[in-house]
């Protein structure tokens, strides 16, 4: 059973993507906002991060880049879930250091197979 992380603030789809990772036979933990996803990233273990750009307390892109200052956390596979699908906005997630962006809403089979790609991936270094 892999451990996801999901940092999202609006409760649906929390609700949903949860669910729907668990049957998938994924362990989900969920975060609501930045500063409690950080805290859950360093101290809980998990094999990959789904994070929001738009959270509260503290933005995705910051959590991103924050994750990937730390030793503990630098190299989890990360992945955008973004309802801001502007060009721009994916770029700023790349840059930020996510591994994958994928615009709200999601296409589910693309997620899974994402996540099956990052998790079979060579880590950062």
């Amino acid at each position: 059973m892999v451990k996801i992380l999901y940092i999202e603030d609006n409760e649906d789809n929390v609700y949903m993507m949860s669910r729907r990772l668990q049957r998938k036979g994924h362990e989900v933990l969920i975060a609501r906002d930045g500063a409690e996803g950080l805290l859950q990233a360093k101290n809980l273990g998990p094999a990959l991060i789904l994070v929001d750009l738009g959270l509260p307390v503290i933005d995705g892109w910051e959590v991103t880049r924050q994750l990937r200052r730390t030793p503990e956390t630098a190299a989890l596979p990360i992945i955008a879930l973004s309802a801001h699908a502007m060009p721009e906005d994916r770029e700023r997630a790349f840059a930020a250091g996510c591994d994958d962006f994928i615009a709200k809403p999601v296409d589910f089979p693309r997620l899974i197979d994402r996540i099956g790609v990052l998790l079979t991936k060579k880590p950062r270094t």
